[in-house]
This record gives C-alpha cells, structure tokens and sequence, in this order.
C-alpha cells in the first residue's frame, strides 16, 4: 500500500490519499495499448471520480513513476494528454493540479422501468440506424422463445445529450409485436410506448450487467477508443403473463455514465437484490462458474 501526499494549490498544507491497490509486483500491462494512454486513462477516472478534486495536485511526477512502473518520460506524456483534453493545469515548478470539477452531481434512483424509459426519451436525441425484420442470432431467438426459423424486429439507435453521443441501443422485438416498429416511428416515439401502445403491459424484467471492448464500430458511434470498456446493460423484457417481448442490450461509457439501482431492503436477500455470477477459465481450459449474492 503507498500513500500519496497530494499538496494544496493555496496553503502548505496536504491531504493524503491511501491507493489499497499498490502491491510490490510490477502492474499488468493492457495489451495493445501504449504506457503513456494507460497511465492517462487512470488519472483521468481518478479525476472524475472525485479521487483529485479541483484545485487538488497530481502527485508528483517521481511518485507516478514509482506507482505505475514506467519512466519519466512516459509520465509526462500522460500529464501532457490531460492537459491537453482540460482536466488539469501544469504550472512550471508547484506542479500539476485539477481543473474544475469533472465530477457530475449525484442522481437518486426514483423512477421505475416505463418512468425510466420516458426519461431517457424526454433528456436525449435519438438516431435511428437500424430498423430491419431478419432472423436473430440464435441466442436472442433462444431468449425471446421464438423458433429458429422465426424472425424478428432488430432496432438500433443512438441517443446523444447535445452533441455527445452517451447510449446506443440494440433491441429485438418477436415480429408479431413488431410490425409497427419503423425508423419514423422511432423518430417521434421511443420503442417502449409503441409497445404500449399494443396494449401491452410491462412485467417481469431480468436485467444483466457486465462489460466488453468497444469494436471499431461501437467506437465510432460512441466516440470512445477501439479497445476501451463499455458497460453493457442487457434486459429481457417479459409481459405480465411472463411471455418475453423485447431483448435490449445498452452500451454507455464508463466515462458518462454510471447505473444506479434503488434496492429496498425486503429484496435485498432476494433475486431481486441480483447476483454476482463468475465464469473463470479453469488451467484445463473448461468454465468454472460460481454464484455469489449481492449483498
């Protein structure tokens, strides 16, 4: 563990933040991925997460370097990269400190699925890609317990707050429940309400949580590096006689958004409080897959 002395840009005086995960071996390296870009990319999260607020200093660059394992040089073109987008200011001789405040204010989770979905309609622009009636892959037919010789509604779409893109959409509706889903539909009503407009009545969902790479294609919409996290948010969406009626995959950055989920405590020692599920690639190369409650 190493603790970082972090000066203030108007008093002597420092406040000391404690990273639990420094170890003594040499930190793994991503691979494809230049040194100086990671080392970016984690002072960059540690900023907008509020680790260095505005005003505080980087630490030092002889710290960084003890920290991250690379040179010199690497570090400052780190701190170079950081200026250059805004986030911090480099001052010849005090340091390197925070610009503003990257961190967004904190929303609490108040609104239920439908409330939700109208939010998303109401506080973004929509772009519609993708309207098409085709076969799915195997596993959306699987999900949504259609046959495979069956087909589907695939929309896709990218919602923007201004002009920054923040949330792209892969849905897939059975066709019988489809027919009125069209790239000008979607232009002036989201997906949700021209479901409910079938009279269709939203029940159960199950709801999944993970992450994958930005292909080149999600990069480009999504205006993030090829290679870099997403969060994948997929739900299956059923009516209240449990019959599936929509597959939704979600891909937001990390960098603008975040998931928030309001748990009451009667669920949380629940499947409604949601699970943690592992699948680790055991030596022999087979899945190993282990449960764990979230608690």
């Amino acid at each position: 563990m190493v603790v970082l002395s972090i000066g203030q840009p108007n008093d002597e005086s420092t406040h000391r933040y404690t990273d639990p995960m420094k170890f003594d071996t040499p930190p793994l390296r991503a691979t494809g991925t230049s040194l100086h870009r990671q080392v970016f990319l984690v002072l960059r999260d540690r900023i907008v997460q509020g680790v260095y607020a505005q005003g505080d200093a980087l630490p030092k660059e002889e710290a960084l370097v003890e920290q991250f394992g690379v040179a010199r040089v690497t570090v400052r073109r780190a701190l170079a990269d950081l200026e250059h987008e805004g986030l911090v200011q480099r001052r010849h001789g005090r340091g390197t400190f925070v610009l503003g405040d990257a961190r967004s204010a904190p929303r609490v989770p108040t609104l239920g699925y439908v409330d939700e979905m109208k939010h998303y309609a109401q506080t973004t622009r929509v772009e519609v890609l993708t309207v098409e009636t085709t076969a799915p892959p195997p596993w959306i037919a699987e999900a949504l317990h259609i046959g495979t010789a069956a087909r589907a509604v695939h929309a896709v779409r990218l919602r923007s707050v201004d002009a920054t893109p923040v949330m792209l959409t892969d849905a897939w509706v059975p066709e019988e429940l489809g027919r009125a889903i069209t790239v000008r539909a979607l232009k002036k009503r989201a997906l949700y309400q021209i479901l409910m407009e079938q009279d269709i009545v939203f029940g159960r969902v199950l709801q999944r949580i993970s992450a994958e790479v930005a292909d080149p294609s999600k990069a480009a919409l999504l205006n993030c590096e090829v290679s870099s996290p997403l969060i994948c948010l997929t739900r299956l969406l059923h009516d209240r006689s449990g019959k599936p009626v929509q597959h939704l995959t979600v891909y937001l950055t990390p960098e603008r958004s975040c998931i928030l989920m309001d748990i009451s405590g009667d669920a949380v020692n629940t499947l409604g409080g949601g699970h943690i599920v592992h699948d680790v690639q055991t030596a022999r190369g087979s899945a190993s897959r282990g449960k764990t409650r979230v608690v």
